[in-house]
């Protein structure tokens, strides 16, 4: 790392004072030998920091993420690496900034393979250390060796097998993208041989209906912008698909079909450490919770779909206390990014909104530079080794997961893995309150932003101050350099010109981060 930077940093910006990557050592368990908790990941999709009870939102009730947090640390100051979902996830699972990559913008649902087989994955981490491994619910990181090119009839030839997962039941892109169809152990689940699967996203296929065409067949979902081409369920999608038969999901069902499918391997591994990479859909686009849920909330289905979220909180976690295990199972709950309300679908979500805050205190959401795009709720459990009902406001991002975890599981890294992934776990753990001495943000246009404690500098940008194609979001987009005191929370003054020794200093780690000088 750059010490003149990082000791120039600490005095101006009230960084960590600690210079280097630091190790923490193996929880021990009862024995007095290293414990082995199995670990779950859950990452919601598109949920905001305030759309949780235990985040102050009155709109909705989360009783199960709120018994997930008395049982742990609840983080107040964490952040996604990116404001949208595929460079988010991809820096999550490889501990690589996605913007060092030009392949990780938002994915078509027949991308190729964004994460190669040669990377070194967080799962192939957890499998090096003698564990169980899989990835259930949305993936949105590509299939097969070669986008648009996979044969959704036959055995993918680079799938999730390849990159350290011995299970994956998984939804190819998001709800909103074909294929609508699951894929189990790299070929679609529950395949229908009387309809074979064809997947565009250059072309509709000849006589197959689009939402643009024919409205009269969306009795589910209408758009509000886009995602008027192929129609499934009833609600029209982004992309072109023909065929799928059986094979083709309900909306209504996707959260009971992943929620059982990570109860089965749970009790297959009941008796081995395990990691499950458990990614929910529920508050993504289209939204169309089962029917127990709708009508239950005052949101309307946004509502019922973070409802629903909890829900499936609940499954987990019951299940886990039914077979005994819950006090060694280590549970990190967060979300890919920031939230969006109206993104594409007339679920009256921005009429139903009344009072509640989808980002809480923060400017932006989804796509945003400012913090509403990557700040969001995280919370970590561990009863065996984690002090219950904390607060934590400590400055943390997604990408010291990869790093923390292996040192929790006394991974060996090979050379040049998780190369922007620093050890965070005594933080994680809620046994210190140790600020990362800066997070990096990613916006939609690749806008990048560094933050400290108290300090926020977002570089300049052409872009327009709005997102243009539907949500009303602002972009924190300028095309002058902008900074802001976060101790201030909105986002409102930029004090630039005021501080131009702090705007040079973030400049500064921000290129060494770029180089790879720092992490």
């Amino acid at each position: 790392m750059n010490k003149q930077y990082i000791s120039l940093g600490a005095v101006l910006l009230g960084a960590a004072p600690v210079l280097a990557q630091t190790r923490t050592a193996l929880p021990l368990g009862a024995d007095g030998g290293p414990s082995r908790p199995n670990v779950i990941v859950i990452l919601a999709d598109d949920l905001g920091y305030g759309d949780l009870g235990c985040y102050g939102a009155r709109q909705v009730t989360t009783p199960n993420v709120s018994r997930l947090a008395a049982s742990g640390v609840r983080f107040t100051n964490c952040h996604a690496v990116a404001a949208t979902s595929t460079p988010s996830r991809y820096s999550l699972l490889t501990g690589e900034y996605a913007w060092r990559r030009p392949d990780t913008d938002i994915a078509a649902g027949n991308a190729a393979a964004i994460i190669r087989p040669e990377q070194f994955t967080m799962a192939d981490m957890f499998h090096s250390a003698g564990y169980a491994t899989a990835a259930i619910g949305k993936w949105h990181l590509g299939l097969g060796d070669k986008a648009g090119e996979q044969d959704w009839n036959a055995p993918l030839p680079v799938s999730l097998g390849d990159l350290g997962f011995d299970y994956h039941y998984i939804m190819a892109a998001t709800a909103d993208r074909v294929p609508c169809v699951f894929i189990e152990q790299a070929q679609v689940a529950d395949y229908d041989p009387s309809a074979p699967i064809e997947v565009s996203y250059r072309g509709n296929f000849p006589g197959e209906p689009t939402g643009a065409d024919h409205p009269e067949m969306l009795y589910n979902l209408r758009p509000s912008h886009g995602h008027d081409m192929s129609i499934v369920n009833g609600i029209s999608r982004i992309g072109y698909m023909k065929g799928g038969g059986k094979a083709l999901w309900k909306d209504e069902n996707i959260a009971d079909s992943i929620a059982s499918h990570a109860i089965q391997f749970i009790r297959r591994h009941k008796d081995e450490p395990f990691f499950m990479y458990f990614c929910t859909n529920d508050v993504h686009v289209p939204r169309f919770p089962h029917e127990r849920f709708r009508g239950k909330n005052p949101m309307g289905y946004r509502g019922d779909a973070i409802d629903q979220f909890d829900w499936t909180v609940g499954q987990l976690l019951g299940e886990l206390q039914r077979l005994g295990i819950a006090d060694n199972t280590l549970i990190i709950l967060t979300s890919d990014n920031g939230p969006v309300v109206d993104d594409g679908y007339a679920d009256r979500a921005e009429e139903l909104l009344g009072d509640h805050k989808p980002a809480g205190p923060w400017r932006g959401g989804k796509y945003s530079a400012f913090e509403g795009g990557t700040a969001v709720p995280l919370i970590v459990s561990w009863p065996a080794q984690v002090k219950a009902a904390q607060e934590s406001a400590a400055l943390v991002s997604h990408i010291d997961l990869f790093a923390s975890l292996g040192t929790l599981v006394g991974a060996r890294l090979p050379r040049g893995a998780a190369a922007d992934s620093r050890d965070a776990l005594s933080t994680l753990l809620g046994r210190d309150r140790a600020d990362r001495p800066y997070v990096v943000e990613q916006a939609n246009d690749h806008t990048l932003s560094i933050r400290t404690r108290d300090w926020k500098y977002i570089t300049p940008s052409n872009s327009g101050p709005m997102i243009t194609w539907g949500p009303k979001i602002e972009t924190g987009y300028l095309p002058e350099p902008q900074l802001f005191d976060m101790r201030k929370v909105t986002e409102r003054e930029n004090e630039a010109a005021r501080h131009p020794d702090v705007v040079a200093t973030l400049q500064s780690a921000l290129e060494d981060i770029r180089a790879g000088k720092a992490k």
